[in-house]
This record gives structure tokens, C-alpha cells and sequence, in this order.
């Protein structure tokens, strides 16, 4: 599980980089007077999401306390939006979108079964 977490991990990390590249190459040609624009993309909505289970696994600070505090409700609440946004757009995916999604659901399944037994 440790190996497959840290790939996760790195995936995840991964895809968040790109997706400041992406919005920071898309903003640079704006005028600097203008707010810059997030557009949404599947994976910045996933990532979202995975932050939000690691929050309450308190496996990384809670950006609001700067403090890491466990809440399984929350961690459960969202794992089970993950899947079912997956459960959703099942079918719609691309191959690289439908891996990213299974491999993080699966690490964090694992991961909130280390927690709670």
C-alpha cells in the first residue's frame, strides 16, 4: 500500500503541477489587469476532492487551521463523491482520466481502511 500511495501521491502531484502550467501559460497572455481565470477541468475537480479525503485522513494540514486533524466524515464524504462522480462519467473518460480516478480512489479507500480498521 505505501508503494502504491506514493505513486499516487506523485500522480496526483503531478497532475496538480500541470494544471497551474496549463492555467499559468493561459493566464500570461491576459492583461495583467485582469483577475486570473481558473478554468475547471475534470482533474483540478478530482484533485480537489483527493485534498479534501487527505484533509480528513489527516494526512496533510486543514488549509483553513494549518493544523492536521482527522475526520473520517469528511474523509468518507469525500471518497463517496469520488465515486460517484466516477460512477457518473463512466464511459466518458479518457483512459488517463479514468486511471487517475481509479488509482486515487484506491489509495484512499486503503488508506481510510488503515485508519478505521
Amino acid at each position: 500500500m505505501a508503494e502504491n500511495g506514493k505513486r499516487v501521491d506523485e500522480e496526483w502531484k503531478r497532475k496538480v503541477e500541470e494544471e497551474r502550467r496549463r492555467e499559468a501559460k493561459e493566464t500570461a497572455d491576459e492583461p495583467h489587469h485582469a483577475a486570473p481565470v481558473i478554468k475547471p477541468t475534470f482533474s483540478f475537480l478530482v484533485s480537489s476532492l483527493v485534498s479534501q479525503a487527505l484533509v480528513g485522513l489527516g494526512q496533510i494540514a486543514n488549509p483553513i487551521t494549518q493544523k492536521q486533524e482527522v475526520s473520517l466524515e469528511e474523509a468518507k464524504f469525500a471518497i463517496d463523491t469520488l465515486q460517484m462522480l466516477q460512477d457518473k462519467t463512466k464511459g466518458n473518460l479518457t483512459d488517463e482520466e479514468k486511471r487517475y480516478v481509479d488509482s486515487v480512489l484506491y489509495d484512499l479507500r486503503m488508506r481510510f481502511l488503515d485508519m478505521t480498521g
